[in-house]
């Protein structure tokens, strides 16, 4: 027979954690199912493993995650890592991988707080080993306190990394790196000196949301006495090299610049991880200010179909903190539907969330304004740029299926095997349906997005074969 839950919680960052806490708080029996071996998701990876020098390295933010854990680890709540989910059924069954056997879990209430990726950004010589993201060098720094070997050297020479691409996480990892001991060649801001301009009249409403605007110019006058360039108006950058990189070419002002390295960590942003609630049937809309998809909810969270919760980045970008306080408001919803407090209770605990979190969710008009990147970046690739990197799909290919009549990017699948891979579509999606608009000389969101089924991971045959039939009927 298939694992019963009141509630399961999904994902362990800052709204899952906060999610899964408060409402063991009030009295639910809640399950928090993770696919790290620790909780604290991507912000948070490792924090509980993480001395002093580390937090010190990685900032004063990523500690404060230390205090969301340890309220998770002391609360009632039933904590599964390690653990992968390949499925989700508008009944609430979830299917489970765990250490290479499936299982299912029936849960009267789901909360889905899958978080954010880092968004895709095909560009020359992007799949060239030695490039890799800036989310993922972070990774490995707080998860296995790793740093580029030798701080990359080229021919000999110690040279320093280099970093690229459009957002806030580009300089706070530069920082971070810096503080390790890296060296840092450049950062090379790739955003549009027009969005200054875009950006300019949220600035005041920004400066009421806390103080990200400080932190900002804090890690970039860091930078500065470090003496790490950082060098704006950046755009046409590529990788060059033959096995691997061995230098980034790039242009400022109609000027043609390259530096030699061996490591190149790019970001252009992130965007909400949905795939989970996508294979739900979760209805989707286009955020013309982040400029993705996000999933459709209500102020709590709710999907629309019944029992279904999204809390955090996955339902849309909104960072750590309100991702924090969006999962609290999921768990007083649930707890409220599943009977341990009152529509009344629910609605007065979710005042001073809410009040909060208006004030953070200030900010996000004005990132969003000023880190959009440039269309050049999402949409317009030579034809030989790979697109889909698991089943080799070159821009071209894509351009060459709408010109015999793909009208959308599931036609276009049928056509390349675009989104196909082992990564279904997660890496590529966004830059199939940018091409795609653009040859049809039309916007993203006329021409959608990639449908999205079970198995949202690859699962073996051996661990489905390890199911019983009775859980496959749940």
């Amino acid at each position: 027979m298939s694992e019963r839950c009141e509630l399961v919680v999904i994902g362990g960052g800052p709204a899952g954690l906060a999610a899964a806490t408060t409402a063991a708080e009030l009295g639910v029996q809640v399950t928090l199912i993770d696919e790290q071996s620790t909780p604290g998701g991507q912000i948070f990876r490792g924090i509980e493993n993480a001395d002093s020098a580390n937090s010190t390295i990685l900032g004063q933010d990523y500690a404060q995650g230390a205090a969301l854990v340890d309220a998770f680890r002391k609360s009632d709540a039933a904590y599964r890592a390690q653990s992968d989910i390949w499925a989700v059924t508008p009944e609430r069954n979830i299917g489970v991988v765990s250490s290479g056997a499936a299982s299912m879990v029936k849960a009267q209430r789901i909360i889905i707080a899958t978080g954010s990726m880092e968004r895709s950004v095909p560009f020359p010589g992007w799949t060239l080993p030695g490039v890799m993201t800036v989310g993922a060098g972070q990774i490995l720094l707080k998860q296995e306190g790793m740093v580029p070997d030798s701080s990359a050297r080229v021919g000999g020479a110690n040279t320093g990394i280099v970093l690229a691409g459009v957002g806030p996480l580009l300089v706070l990892v530069a920082c971070q790196y810096l503080r390790a001991g890296v060296a840092i060649q450049a950062v090379l801001d790739l955003t549009p000196r027009g969005n200054y301009l875009r950006a300019l009249p949220h600035l005041p409403m920004a400066l009421t949301a806390g103080d990200y605007i400080s932190k900002g110019k804090a890690l970039k006058r860091e930078l500065a006495l470090a003496g790490v360039q950082i060098v704006t108006g950046v755009s046409n950058l590529a990788a060059r090299g033959d096995s691997r990189i061995g230098s980034v070419e790039y242009t400022v002002s109609g000027h043609r610049h390259t530096l030699e390295t061996d490591l190149l960590l790019v970001h252009f942003g992130v965007v909400p991880n949905g795939h989970l609630a996508a294979s739900l049937g979760v209805g989707e809309v286009w955020d013309e200010g982040q400029q993705c998809w996000r999933p459709s909810t209500d102020s709590w969270g709710s999907t629309g179909i019944d029992g279904i919760v999204l809390a955090g980045d996955c339902a849309g970008i909104s960072g750590a903190r309100s991702s924090e306080l969006s999962g609290r408001l999921a768990a007083l919803q649930s707890a409220c539907a599943l009977g341990q407090i009152d529509r009344e209770e629910q609605d007065r605990l979710a005042v001073p969330v809410r009040r909060v979190m208006k004030q953070d969710l200030r900010i996000r008009p004005f990132l969003e304004a000023l880190f959009r990147p440039p269309a050049s970046l999402l949409e317009q690739f030579a034809d030989d740029t790979l697109i889909c990197r698991c089943e080799e799909v070159t821009a071209g290919r894509v351009r060459e299926a709408v010109a015999v009549g793909c009208q959308g990017p599931n036609q276009v699948k049928a056509f390349t095997r675009a989104g196909m891979g082992p990564c279904q579509g997660r890496q590529c999606a966004s830059s199939v349906a940018h091409v795609v608009a653009e040859a049809r000389g039309v916007t993203v969101e006329t021409v959608g997005h990639f449908r999205v089924r079970s198995p949202v991971k690859p699962i073996t045959l051996g661990a489905i074969a390890s199911l019983d039939i009775d859980e496959l009927d749940a």
